[in-house]
């Protein structure tokens, strides 16, 4: 598994989750939702990633996105 697939998936998993969570616990888990909406946006403009960051230092193998 590359950095780039960690990351990709782990911004899907965060995304269905806070669906799940909104649905079914509380309504408010939708802001969930848009932090990680806003984030994937902005690391497309900026190519910074927190997450490509924790997943870099439990050493995970670069891809081509995150370097």
């Amino acid at each position: 598994m590359t950095l780039d697939s960690a990351v990709f998936r782990f911004a899907g998993v965060v995304v269905l989750a806070s669906l799940a969570l909104a649905h079914w616990v509380h309504p408010a888990f939708i802001w969930l939702t848009a932090f990680a909406g806003f984030n994937m946006l902005q690391a497309s403009f900026t190519g910074w990633c927190p997450a490509a960051l924790v997943f870099k230092k439990l050493g995970v193998q670069p891809g081509r996105s995150f370097d």
